[in-house]
């Protein structure tokens, strides 16, 4: 395996953010621009899966087979979650509020992709979310 790491663009103190941050802040930008303009209901949703599973057809492999696998695995263990996107990337949401995600190491410039969760998970609770 090697041990070199990958580029990532990083800030300098006078830049701020790097390409990677701004281009994920436009992503979420547009994601709450189109969110807006949806009616509520079963369309809704049917859109925002759709515009998930378009952005996890988009992705490189391995991260798309990765992915594919991750919505899967949480359809079928907590089908109470919406499917939608956040910050560019595939996540799954109660009421309105992210409790997981998936995030493209590729799409990210990072050596591992990361499935995450939020605190709305409440992991350490009895009875989880």
């Amino acid at each position: 395996m090697s041990t070199a790491k990958t580029e990532k663009s990083r800030p300098t103190p006078a830049e701020g953010f790097s390409a990677e941050e701004r281009a994920a802040m436009k992503e979420r930008a547009a994601e709450l621009k189109a969110a807006g303009r949806r009616d509520g209901g079963s369309k809704k949703a049917a859109a925002e899966e759709a515009d998930l599973l378009a952005k996890i057809a988009a992705m490189p492999e391995p991260d798309r087979a990765l992915a594919e696998r991750v919505h899967a695995v949480v359809t079928a263990a907590a089908p109470e979650l919406a499917p939608k996107l956040w910050y560019g990337q595939p996540a799954w949401a109660k009421d309105g509020k992210v409790v997981c995600f998936f995030r493209s190491g590729q799409a990210d410039r990072t050596r591992y992709s990361v499935f995450g969760f939020n605190e709305e998970a409440n992991l350490d609770e009895d009875g989880g979310m």
